[in-house]
């Protein structure tokens, strides 16, 4: 994606490019002429309009669908407790975008460049100070703009759904304090560095080329690696494993699902800032790569000798859409499909085979799903990048400098993350207690921490 790295692009550069590209006539030509004046950059009321469908459209994956698609999974007696988490920690991230959150991941530069400027940006925007309606972030095409409300607008609702999705894993036992408390520290020593490093034109990893179209590292992975982390540090559900706990509505987790999949094209065709063709390529393989994920999980399923089941589709559709994630901008749609499939079948043998031998409870496979399906996808981006295998790769493509560019991205990530989430538990733990009291996990949090009832 690399959001706001092309807003400090010398218009002398450019220059000098097309200058060569001329033919010889041309390049007389412009030397006698005087030269003309730079164009002013202009906001693009087509792509300011994409750019808000968009935005709505990923806010449309956190509520309702996440909600709903995590709240299906749990128990009946804790379906409200699973969305009032969701969209709380969402709301939080929202508030803590505007007042430093975007400022560190893509402000200025901390004291005009340094080591550390790798890691985060300067509270120079904080509280959004010199951002106006008259402001413009920069696109990917020179001189064509959107306003920087709606393009903080756009990563806020990235920053708000990454740390929606860490809970997976930790849901039906945790409090709701612990949970915001857990956010709000998790966001700034975790979501927030993660961003800047692959994203920000000083990050480290931007800096390295590292190819992450729509969040692969900065959401899957970054979510999948915490949520392990995190369901370790906080324990197994009570009767875990031996205790059944079936989803308790499949519908609901059904519909978020659909939900999920159609706000996906604002997360990764919105990832291109303009409705352009990186958007409508990034758009067919959100098409392919997740109609395969969720084919390949039922056909395994069946491989395996079960049944191919409506949970096994509603997970390899959002295998997927991970494995896509990194990818949607950077290959081509044969590419795409191999990684929605390979990932989806992957990702089920994380979840039906690798979670009960290793005894961990990521209770709706956040980990299972995200965080593998992301380091898929993430390294599988610098195989489907090249030219020779659809991808837009130049044609002098280096695959191999490349994977090893991806692998320190997803080394780092998964490091930093689970540093990170450890911190972040331990201050949660220390300010709440973090885990609910037994009986309270017995009767269910939606009574326990919020006295209601999904269902009467």
């Amino acid at each position: 994606m690399m959001k706001h790295a092309l807003k400090y692009a010398g218009v002398a550069g450019l220059t000098a490019l097309a200058f060569a590209a001329m033919p010889a006539w041309a390049q007389d030509a412009a030397l006698q002429s005087p030269p003309a004046a730079a164009t002013a950059a202009t906001v693009n009321k087509g792509d300011t309009a994409w750019m808000m469908t968009s935005t709505v459209l990923v806010m449309m994956m956190i509520l309702p669908g996440l909600a709903l698609f995590y709240g299906g999974l749990t128990r009946a007696k804790n379906m409200l407790s699973v969305m009032t988490q969701v969209g709380a920690v969402a709301c939080l991230a929202m508030l803590i975008w505007v007042m430093y959150g975007y400022s560190l991941a893509f402000g200025p530069d901390m004291g005009g460049g340094g080591f550390l400027t790798n890691f985060v940006a300067s509270f120079d925007k904080a509280f959004l100070k010199g951002v106006t309606a008259a402001s413009q972030s920069a696109t990917f095409t020179a001189g064509v703009e959107i306003p920087e409300y709606v393009f903080i607008s756009f990563q806020m609702t990235f920053a708000a759904i990454t740390v929606a999705l860490v809970l997976g894993s930790v849901v039906e036992r945790m409090k709701f304090s612990a949970v915001m408390a857990f956010a709000a520290v998790w966001l700034t020593i975790v979501y927030l560095p993660v961003a800047h490093m692959v994203w920000a034109s000083s990050g480290l990893f931007f800096k390295a080329g590292a190819l992450d179209f729509a969040g692969g590292t900065v959401v899957h992975i970054n979510a999948g690696v915490s949520a392990l982390v995190a369901s370790l540090m906080l324990g197994k559900r009570m009767g875990y494993p031996t205790t059944p706990m079936p989803p308790h509505s499949l519908t609901l987790t059904g519909v978020g699902t659909g939900l999920l999949w159609v706000g996906w094209f604002g997360f990764n065709a919105g990832s291109a800032l303009e409705a352009n063709g990186s958007a409508g390529l990034a758009m067919i393989n959100t098409f392919v790569a997740t109609a395969a994920g969720g084919l390949f999980w039922m056909l395994i399923e069946r491989v395996r000798g079960h049944k191919g089941s409506a949970l096994g589709f509603c997970s390899g559709i959002v295998a997927g859409l991970v494995a896509v994630t990194p990818a949607a901008g950077n290959s081509g749609p044969f590419g795409a499909i191999v990684l929605g499939a390979v990932a989806s079948v992957v990702c089920f043998f994380a979840v039906s085979v690798l979670k009960p031998r290793l005894g961990y409870d990521d209770a709706l496979d956040a980990f299972g799903v995200h965080g593998i399906g992301g380091m898929i996808g993430a390294i599988g981006t610098g195989i489907v990048y090249a030219p020779s295998l659809g991808g837009p790769g130049a044609a002098d493509y280096n695959m191999g400098a490349k994977l090893l560019v991806q692998l320190g991205a997803v080394a780092t990530t998964i490091v930093w993350a689970s540093i990170g989430t450890a911190i972040a538990i331990t201050v949660a733990k220390a300010l709440t207690g973090l885990r609910v009291a037994p009986e309270v996990e017995q009767e269910g949090l939606d009574l326990g921490e919020h006295g209601e009832r999904a269902y009467n």
